[in-house]
């Protein structure tokens, strides 16, 4: 695999030494059913705290991302095409060659601590899910929202996974002390639709409890609703139901997105589609015809038709500072002790 190449462009075209050396990486299996058919390539990476290309729009600008790859499997997943970066496989391999960054919570304290740090707003779970399957061992989290508690630096979570009410204790006392924006994704509450296109993750249901009892504690929650899938999960019967059990689990907030189809989760979900949904292809070559987002037209009317639901069960849209969309994939930081560098623009 191509680790020794992890290297970004320096302001003058020059490439620095690479985020992590290749004799750094162990390689483990773990023989227990849920790590089943999963490599983790542990690594000790040299910066942790990215900078979000400006090109993307987001409302924030740093993310720390603990993993690459994602045992979620997600058909759809837009960071798939980062995996390639590192020789491996955008399809199967990105749902089972997980890069772990072992020392990210230490790394991440002494990147808060440095005094060119400014305390801005850190965004996780944009790129691949800080609470995926192999959160459950390698338990990166607690370090790192201790390290931005203690800093007392405001940070948001976005995630598909249950595992953050591990965490629990952990955010209602990061939320004592600097500002915490927790979002939950669910796009669709269809239990077909949900085990073919996200056979990695928790139910539905299961994701909107995460919702209930964040709320029951004190700590609010949104829920971004994505993605909205053409065909299969955009009916007004569909989006009504997802939108009502969304209100029921007490988000403060609903945001709906399109599905979007980059580069390396394109050629994913379109063989997908053509094993599950055959009669559908055309129409999606269609309605993507012009590039990796639906047609604005597309993305108004769902819109439109989520938040007039979404006032109809009292409910909004997204509380400001949190993602408005799916930022883009996010390759690795410069290597640095520092947080000075600007990420690779990707495609």
């Amino acid at each position: 695999m191509r680790w020794e190449n992890l290297t970004e462009s320096a302001e003058h075209g020059r490439a620095d030494a690479a985020l992590f050396g290749a004799d750094a990486v162990t390689s483990r299996t773990f023989d227990t059913p849920e790590f089943a058919g999963i490599t983790f390539h542990e690594i000790r990476a040299r910066s942790i705290i990215n900078r979000v290309p400006a090109v993307s729009r987001m409302s924030f600008q740093w993310t720390v991302n603990p993993y690459r790859g994602c045992s979620h499997a997600c058909v759809y997943c837009f960071a798939r095409k980062t995996h390639s970066y590192l020789d491996l496989d955008t399809g199967l391999g990105f749902d089972s060659q997980i890069v772990v960054k072992t020392n990210a919570p230490e790394l991440l304290r002494r990147q808060l601590g440095s005094r060119r740090w400014q305390g801005e707003h850190i965004a996780m779970g944009t790129n691949v899910d800080c609470y995926q399957r192999a959160e459950g061992r390698y338990r990166l989290m607690p370090g790192i929202i201790g390290a931005l508690t203690d800093h007392a630096n405001p940070f948001s979570i976005l995630t598909k996974g249950t595992l953050i009410l591990r965490d629990l204790d952990l955010l209602k006392r990061a939320h004592e002390v600097t500002d915490v924006g927790i979002s939950v994704s669910v796009g669709f509450t269809d239990p077909d639709l949900w085990r073919t296109v996200e056979p990695g993750t928790p139910a539905p249901e299961r994701r909107l409890d995460v919702v209930r009892t964040l709320s029951e504690h004190g700590i609010g929650c949104g829920v971004l609703m994505a993605p909205v899938i053409p065909f299969l999960g955009d009916e007004p019967a569909q989006l009504r139901a997802t939108v009502r059990a969304i209100a029921a689990a007490g988000a403060t907030s609903v945001t709906p997105l399109v599905l979007h189809l980059r580069p390396g989760a394109r050629e994913w979900f379109m063989s997908w589609l053509e094993r599950h949904h055959p009669y559908l292809v055309r129409r999606y070559e269609r309605l993507y015809a012009d590039g990796s987002y639906a047609p604005k037209w597309y993305q108004r009317r769902i819109t439109r038709q989520v938040h007039e639901l979404a006032r109809e069960y009292g409910i909004g849209p997204t509380d400001p500072g949190m993602p408005r969309r799916l930022p883009e994939p996010e390759p690795e930081p410069v290597a640095t002790d520092l947080p000075g560098g600007t990420q690779l623009t990707l495609i």
